[in-house]
Protein backbone atom coordinates (compact mmCIF):
# COMPACT_ATOMS: atom_id res chain seq x y z
CA UNK A 1 0.00 0.00 0.00
CA UNK A 2 1.29 3.44 -0.93
CA UNK A 3 1.81 6.72 1.08
CA UNK A 4 -1.00 8.15 -0.61
CA UNK A 5 -3.36 4.87 0.03
CA UNK A 6 -2.40 4.54 3.85
CA UNK A 7 -3.54 8.62 3.67
CA UNK A 8 -6.93 7.73 2.50
CA UNK A 9 -7.24 5.43 5.10
CA UNK A 10 -6.58 8.20 8.06
CA UNK A 11 -9.52 9.91 7.56
CA UNK A 12 -11.70 10.52 10.90
CA UNK A 13 -14.32 8.11 10.09
CA UNK A 14 -11.65 5.59 8.48
CA UNK A 15 -9.93 5.55 11.79
CA UNK A 16 -13.52 5.28 13.72
CA UNK A 17 -13.95 1.73 11.45
CA UNK A 18 -11.26 0.90 12.18
CA UNK A 19 -10.82 1.07 15.79
CA UNK A 20 -12.12 -1.87 18.24
CA UNK A 21 -15.34 -1.40 20.52
CA UNK A 22 -13.21 0.02 23.37
CA UNK A 23 -11.58 2.96 21.64
CA UNK A 24 -15.11 3.33 19.30
CA UNK A 25 -17.06 3.50 22.77
CA UNK A 26 -14.52 6.51 23.67
CA UNK A 27 -15.14 7.84 20.53
CA UNK A 28 -18.75 8.07 20.71
CA UNK A 29 -18.78 9.60 24.28
CA UNK A 30 -16.65 12.06 23.54
CA UNK A 31 -18.25 13.14 20.43
CA UNK A 32 -21.70 13.08 22.56
CA UNK A 33 -19.98 14.96 25.49
CA UNK A 34 -19.04 17.79 22.87
CA UNK A 35 -22.78 18.25 21.54
CA UNK A 36 -23.84 18.44 24.65
CA UNK A 37 -21.78 20.68 26.34
CA UNK A 38 -22.26 22.74 23.07
CA UNK A 39 -26.09 23.01 23.69
CA UNK A 40 -24.99 24.21 27.43
CA UNK A 41 -22.83 27.01 25.59
CA UNK A 42 -25.41 28.22 23.50
CA UNK A 43 -28.13 28.49 26.06
CA UNK A 44 -25.90 30.36 28.25
CA UNK A 45 -24.82 32.52 25.48
CA UNK A 46 -28.29 33.73 24.61
CA UNK A 47 -29.53 33.50 28.31
CA UNK A 48 -26.94 35.49 29.89
CA UNK A 49 -27.40 38.14 27.13
CA UNK A 50 -30.41 38.47 27.79
CA UNK A 51 -30.89 38.96 31.38
CA UNK A 52 -28.32 41.38 31.33
CA UNK A 53 -29.89 43.09 28.87
CA UNK A 54 -32.93 43.25 30.98
CA UNK A 55 -31.30 44.22 34.15
CA UNK A 56 -30.01 47.13 32.61
CA UNK A 57 -33.13 48.53 30.93
CA UNK A 58 -34.83 47.88 34.81
CA UNK A 59 -31.47 49.47 36.73
CA UNK A 60 -32.38 52.60 34.17
CA UNK A 61 -36.41 52.53 35.12
CA UNK A 62 -36.28 52.34 38.61
CA UNK A 63 -32.75 54.20 39.32
CA UNK A 64 -34.42 57.83 40.12
CA UNK A 65 -37.69 57.28 40.13
CA UNK A 66 -40.22 58.12 42.86
CA UNK A 67 -42.78 55.01 42.17
CA UNK A 68 -41.93 51.30 41.38
CA UNK A 69 -44.65 51.61 38.47
CA UNK A 70 -42.45 52.35 35.46
CA UNK A 71 -40.51 49.08 36.38
CA UNK A 72 -43.56 46.91 37.21
CA UNK A 73 -44.77 47.78 33.71
CA UNK A 74 -41.65 46.56 32.31
CA UNK A 75 -41.92 43.35 34.11
CA UNK A 76 -45.28 42.24 33.31
CA UNK A 77 -43.79 41.55 29.70
CA UNK A 78 -40.95 38.97 31.28
CA UNK A 79 -42.70 36.97 34.33
CA UNK A 80 -40.40 34.26 33.83
CA UNK A 81 -37.20 36.45 34.35
CA UNK A 82 -35.65 35.71 37.70
CA UNK A 83 -36.04 39.36 38.74
CA UNK A 84 -39.86 39.24 37.90
CA UNK A 85 -39.98 36.47 40.50
CA UNK A 86 -37.86 38.48 42.69
CA UNK A 87 -39.90 41.69 42.89
CA UNK A 88 -42.50 39.44 43.04
CA UNK A 89 -41.61 37.96 46.44
CA UNK A 90 -40.65 41.42 47.66
CA UNK A 91 -43.75 42.75 46.74
CA UNK A 92 -45.93 39.35 48.67
CA UNK A 93 -43.92 40.45 51.97
CA UNK A 94 -45.00 43.85 51.38
CA UNK A 95 -48.65 43.25 51.30
CA UNK A 96 -48.69 40.73 53.58
CA UNK A 97 -47.05 43.16 56.09
CA UNK A 98 -49.73 45.79 55.43
CA UNK A 99 -52.82 43.45 55.18
CA UNK A 100 -51.72 41.98 58.76
CA UNK A 101 -51.07 46.02 59.94
CA UNK A 102 -47.46 44.97 61.05
CA UNK A 103 -45.74 48.51 59.89
CA UNK A 104 -48.20 50.70 62.39
CA UNK A 105 -44.97 51.19 64.22
CA UNK A 106 -41.52 52.10 64.49
CA UNK A 107 -40.33 48.65 65.30
CA UNK A 108 -42.73 47.34 62.83
CA UNK A 109 -41.51 48.99 60.00
CA UNK A 110 -38.15 48.51 61.04
CA UNK A 111 -38.61 44.54 60.87
CA UNK A 112 -40.49 45.07 57.41
CA UNK A 113 -37.43 46.56 55.67
CA UNK A 114 -35.44 44.00 57.58
CA UNK A 115 -37.71 41.21 56.03
CA UNK A 116 -37.65 42.91 52.96
CA UNK A 117 -33.93 42.76 52.81
CA UNK A 118 -33.64 38.99 53.49
CA UNK A 119 -36.51 38.10 51.16
CA UNK A 120 -34.49 39.81 48.05
CA UNK A 121 -31.09 37.80 49.13
CA UNK A 122 -32.89 34.98 49.97
CA UNK A 123 -34.94 34.86 46.15
CA UNK A 124 -31.52 36.65 44.64
CA UNK A 125 -29.47 33.34 45.81
CA UNK A 126 -32.30 30.90 44.53
CA UNK A 127 -32.71 32.63 41.32
CA UNK A 128 -28.86 32.52 40.92
CA UNK A 129 -28.66 29.19 42.14
CA UNK A 130 -31.15 28.07 39.04
CA UNK A 131 -28.92 29.81 36.91
CA UNK A 132 -25.56 27.49 37.59
CA UNK A 133 -27.51 24.63 36.39
CA UNK A 134 -25.37 23.53 33.16
CA UNK A 135 -22.33 24.64 34.35
CA UNK A 136 -21.27 21.14 36.11
CA UNK A 137 -21.44 20.05 32.78
CA UNK A 138 -19.31 22.43 30.92
CA UNK A 139 -16.49 21.81 34.12
CA UNK A 140 -17.13 18.09 34.09
CA UNK A 141 -16.41 18.08 30.17
CA UNK A 142 -13.49 20.16 30.63
CA UNK A 143 -11.92 18.27 33.32
CA UNK A 144 -12.31 14.62 32.01
CA UNK A 145 -12.71 14.74 28.32
CA UNK A 146 -8.80 15.27 27.83
CA UNK A 147 -8.24 12.18 30.32
CA UNK A 148 -10.76 9.95 28.70
CA UNK A 149 -8.97 10.30 25.54
CA UNK A 150 -6.21 9.92 26.50
CA UNK A 151 -7.47 6.79 27.73
CA UNK A 152 -8.21 5.52 24.28
CA UNK A 153 -4.69 6.80 23.14
CA UNK A 154 -3.07 4.45 25.59
CA UNK A 155 -5.64 1.72 24.24
CA UNK A 156 -5.13 2.04 20.72
CA UNK A 157 -1.10 2.26 20.65
CA UNK A 158 -1.22 -0.92 22.82
CA UNK A 159 -3.45 -2.71 20.03
CA UNK A 160 -1.14 -0.83 17.29
CA UNK A 161 2.11 -2.68 19.11
CA UNK A 162 0.20 -5.76 19.08
CA UNK A 163 -0.58 -5.85 15.77
CA UNK A 164 3.00 -4.95 15.22
CA UNK A 165 4.16 -8.03 16.69
CA UNK A 166 1.62 -10.41 14.89
CA UNK A 167 2.78 -8.87 11.90
CA UNK A 168 6.76 -8.82 12.43
CA UNK A 169 6.39 -5.57 10.29
CA UNK A 170 7.02 -1.88 11.21
CA UNK A 171 6.32 -0.68 7.77
CA UNK A 172 4.04 2.42 7.43
CA UNK A 173 1.20 0.28 6.50
CA UNK A 174 1.38 -1.21 9.78
CA UNK A 175 2.30 1.21 12.21
CA UNK A 176 0.10 4.70 10.77
CA UNK A 177 -2.98 3.09 10.95
CA UNK A 178 -3.11 1.90 14.58
CA UNK A 179 -0.79 5.05 15.85
CA UNK A 180 -3.37 7.39 14.22
CA UNK A 181 -6.19 5.70 15.26
CA UNK A 182 -5.40 6.19 18.84
CA UNK A 183 -4.13 9.56 18.34
CA UNK A 184 -7.70 10.63 16.95
CA UNK A 185 -9.49 10.01 20.62
CA UNK A 186 -7.16 12.31 22.26
CA UNK A 187 -7.71 14.84 19.31
CA UNK A 188 -11.31 14.47 19.69
CA UNK A 189 -10.80 14.62 24.08
CA UNK A 190 -8.78 18.04 22.92
CA UNK A 191 -11.68 19.47 20.59
CA UNK A 192 -14.82 18.52 23.54
CA UNK A 193 -12.97 20.12 26.40
CA UNK A 194 -11.23 23.38 25.08
CA UNK A 195 -14.98 25.00 24.21
CA UNK A 196 -16.27 23.97 27.50
CA UNK A 197 -13.68 24.98 29.71
CA UNK A 198 -13.43 28.47 28.56
CA UNK A 199 -17.03 28.95 27.68
CA UNK A 200 -17.39 27.89 31.44
CA UNK A 201 -14.94 30.78 32.27
CA UNK A 202 -16.97 33.09 30.37
CA UNK A 203 -20.38 31.44 31.74
CA UNK A 204 -19.28 32.12 35.23
CA UNK A 205 -17.94 35.69 34.43
CA UNK A 206 -21.26 36.68 32.98
CA UNK A 207 -23.12 34.78 36.04
CA UNK A 208 -21.37 36.96 38.83
CA UNK A 209 -21.44 40.04 37.07
CA UNK A 210 -25.83 39.20 36.65
CA UNK A 211 -25.74 38.45 40.32
CA UNK A 212 -24.27 41.85 40.56
CA UNK A 213 -27.09 43.67 38.59
CA UNK A 214 -29.59 41.74 40.88
CA UNK A 215 -27.88 42.90 43.68
CA UNK A 216 -28.37 46.61 42.57
CA UNK A 217 -31.73 46.31 41.72
CA UNK A 218 -32.72 44.35 44.72
CA UNK A 219 -31.50 47.46 46.77
CA UNK A 220 -33.09 50.16 44.21
CA UNK A 221 -35.75 48.32 45.12
CA UNK A 222 -35.64 48.36 48.73
CA UNK A 223 -34.64 52.12 48.90
CA UNK A 224 -38.12 53.02 46.67
CA UNK A 225 -40.10 50.76 49.30
CA UNK A 226 -38.01 52.13 52.19
CA UNK A 227 -39.54 55.69 50.82
CA UNK A 228 -42.48 54.85 50.79
CA UNK A 229 -42.70 53.32 54.13
CA UNK A 230 -41.32 56.70 55.98
CA UNK A 231 -44.31 58.68 53.92
CA UNK A 232 -46.96 56.55 54.79
CA UNK A 233 -47.80 55.16 51.46
CA UNK A 234 -49.48 51.42 52.06
CA UNK A 235 -49.75 50.46 47.96
CA UNK A 236 -47.09 49.37 45.91
CA UNK A 237 -47.15 48.96 42.37
CA UNK A 238 -47.28 45.17 41.89
CA UNK A 239 -47.00 42.64 38.71
CA UNK A 240 -49.08 39.86 38.35
CA UNK A 241 -46.05 36.95 36.92
CA UNK A 242 -46.65 33.27 36.43
CA UNK A 243 -46.09 31.19 39.56
CA UNK A 244 -42.44 30.75 40.51
CA UNK A 245 -41.32 28.15 39.18
CA UNK A 246 -39.79 25.21 41.52
CA UNK A 247 -36.35 24.77 42.59
CA UNK A 248 -34.57 21.13 42.25
CA UNK A 249 -35.77 20.75 45.86
CA UNK A 250 -39.34 21.33 44.00
CA UNK A 251 -39.95 23.92 46.51
CA UNK A 252 -41.70 27.09 45.09
CA UNK A 253 -39.30 29.92 44.94
CA UNK A 254 -41.88 32.90 46.42
CA UNK A 255 -42.65 30.86 49.21
CA UNK A 256 -38.96 29.61 49.79
CA UNK A 257 -38.27 33.86 50.81
CA UNK A 258 -41.08 34.69 51.84
CA UNK A 259 -40.68 31.86 54.25
CA UNK A 260 -36.88 32.24 54.96
CA UNK A 261 -37.78 36.08 56.05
Amino acid sequence: MSATQVAAHLTPLELFEQADVIVKSILVLLTLASLVSWGVIIDKLIRFARLRRNAINWTAAVAGQRSLGRLAQELKQHAQDPFARIYHAIVDEWQITHRQHLHQTESGRDSLKERINRVGQISSNVEVEQLQRGLSVLATVGSVAPFVGLFGTVWGIMNAFQGIAASNNTSLTVVAPGIAEALFATALGLVAAIPAVVAYNRASGDLNNYAGRLSTLVGLVEVQLSRQLEAGESQVENVDVAPAKADHAGRNVTSLSAQGA
